[in-house]
C-alpha cells in the first residue's frame, strides 16, 4: 500500500477558467502497463516481453529496471496484509513521538544545537479534487474511533462544484495533542507562478490557521463576509504561524491514470502541473523532496495501481515503493499501516532536517538553570 515500514491575492485569472471546471476524477479505460510502449509488455502483469519482437535479443537496461521497480511495488500490496502486530507496533511508535526526539546526533551535534518546534507541522499540497481534506480524515480516524467520531475536515462531494478548502486548517493529530499536526491547505492552481508565490509564503513564513488564499476569479464579496464572520469569532483567539516541518504532495490516481492514458492536452496537463509543483526548490529539504500520497485508488485494478507509482516515480524522481504512498478510500489495516508508514517517513525525516540553532541554543537553558540556581540560593540565604 505505501512506502517501507519504517492569504493572497493574485493578477488576473481568465486564461484559466477553462480549466477551472475540470474535473479530474473521471476514470478512463485501462491501457497497457507502460502507455505508449505495448510491444513486449505482458498487460496484465506488466513483466514480459516473449512473444514480442524483442525475443532473442537482450533485454534493455531500461526495460529490466521497470520490470523490477513494477515487481517491487506490486509484492508490496501482499506485504502488508496480516500485520496487525506491526500496525500496533507503528501506531504506538508515532503517538510517542514527541518533536526532535528523532533527530539523529551526527557530526557532534546534540538536540541542543536545533531549533526544534513546539509542534512538528505536516502541509498537505494538492490540485483540487486530489484528496487532502479525505486524508486529513483519514488520519484522524486511525487514532480516533471514527465510530463515535465526526469527521474532521469537510470533503467536497462534487469537486467540480465550488473552489474546495479556501481556509488554511490546523489539525492536531491526534485530536487536542500538540506532537505534531497537518494543514489541509487551498489546491494547487493550473498557473505556475500563483503556486510559486502561495508555496514561497507558506514555506517561508509559515502557513496560519484559518489564513485564506484568494485568487482573482474568486467570489470577493462572499469571501470578504466570511473572513468578517471568522474574525469575529476568533477575536480573541489570535493564530501562530506554524514552520512547516516536512511537506505531503496528494495526487489522484484516476487522474494520474487519464494523464497518462489520454489524447486529450487539458487531461495530460494534470502530471505537468504535479511536476511542476512538486520540484518546486521550497518543498524540499535539503536533499529530501516530499513524500507522494496517491488517492482514490481503491477505484483502479491493482495492475494499475502500480502503473501509476511507476509512473510517478519516474516523473517526480523518487523510489515508486519507499517514497509514495497509495492510501484509498478502504477502510483496512491495510490502509492504516500505509497511513503510520507515511506519518514515520514524515516525521523522521523532519526531525533529521531541522535547522540548526547555534551555540545560543543550547546555552540559553544553561543560563536560565543557572539563574534558577542562583535565585534558589539567594532565597536560601535570605530565609536561613
Amino acid at each position: 500500500m505505501g512506502g517501507d515500514s519504517q492569504f493572497f491575492s493574485y493578477g488576473d485569472d481568465s486564461e484559466e477558467s477553462s480549466l477551472l471546471g475540470q474535473d479530474f476524477s473521471v476514470r478512463s479505460p485501462a491501457s497497457p502497463i507502460f502507455s505508449g510502449n505495448s510491444a513486449g509488455v505482458d498487460c496484465e502483469s506488466g513483466l514480459g516481453v516473449e512473444g514480442s519482437e524483442m525475443v532473442g535479443r537482450p533485454i534493455p537496461a531500461k526495460l529490466k529496471r521497470s520490470r523490477n521497480i513494477y515487481k517491487e511495488v506490486l509484492r508490496s500490496y501482499d506485504e502488508v496484509q496480516g500485520q496487525a502486530v506491526a500496525l500496533e507496533l507503528a501506531k504506538r511508535k508515532i503517538l510517542g513521538y514527541t518533536p526532535g526526539s528523532w533527530t539523529e546526533a551526527v557530526g557532534g551535534t546534540f538536540l541542543c544545537d536545533y531549533k526544534v518546534p513546539i509542534t512538528t507541522t505536516i502541509l498537505l499540497i494538492g490540485t483540487k479534487g486530489s484528496g487532502k481534506s479525505s486524508l486529513v480524515n483519514k488520519i484522524s480516524a486511525v487514532f480516533e474511533p471514527e465510530r463515535f467520531t465526526p469527521q474532521r475536515a469537510q470533503v467536497s462531494f462534487n469537486p467540480s462544484i465550488g473552489a474546495g478548502t479556501r481556509f488554511a486548517h490546523e489539525y492536531k493529530i491526534p485530536r487536542y495533542a500538540k506532537s505534531f499536526c497537518v494543514y489541509d491547505t487551498r489546491s494547487l492552481s493550473y498557473k505556475e507562478f500563483e503556486n510559486e508565490k502561495m508555496l514561497k509564503r507558506w514555506m517561508t513564513n509559515g502557513v496560519r490557521h484559518g489564513e485564506p488564499v484568494i485568487r482573482a476569479y474568486d467570489d470577493v464579496d462572499g469571501l470578504k463576509i466570511r473572513m468578517k464572520r471568522s474574525k469575529a469569532e476568533n477575536e480573541y483567539a489570535p493564530t501562530v504561524a506554524r514552520p512547516i516541518n516536512f511537506v505531503v504532495f496528494v495526487v489522484n490516481a484516476l487522474s494520474v491514470l487519464e494523464s497518462m492514458e489520454g489524447k486529450d492536452e487539458t487531461k495530460k496537463r494534470y502530471t505537468q502541473v504535479v511536476s511542476k509543483a512538486f520540484n518546486s526548490p521550497y518543498l524540499s529539504f535539503k536533499d529530501d523532496k516530499p513524500v507522494v500520497v496517491v488517492t482514490h485508488g481503491d477505484l483502479l485494478s491493482v495492475s494499475e495501481r502500480v502503473r501509476v507509482r511507476v509512473h510517478l516515480g519516474d516523473l517526480l524522481g523518487i523510489h515508486p515503493k519507499n517514497q509514495i504512498f497509495d492510501i484509498p478510500e478502504s477502510k483496512d489495516s491495510a490502509t492504516e499501516l500505509a497511513i503510520l508508514d507515511m506519518l514515520h517517513y514524515c516525521l523522521d525525516h523532519a526531525d533529521n532536517n531541522l535547522p540548526f540553532g547555534g551555540f545560543l541554543s543550547c546555552l540559553c537553558p544553561l543560563l536560565l538553570l543557572l539563574i534558577a540556581l542562583l535565585v534558589a540560593c539567594y532565597l536560601a540565604w535570605v530565609f536561613w
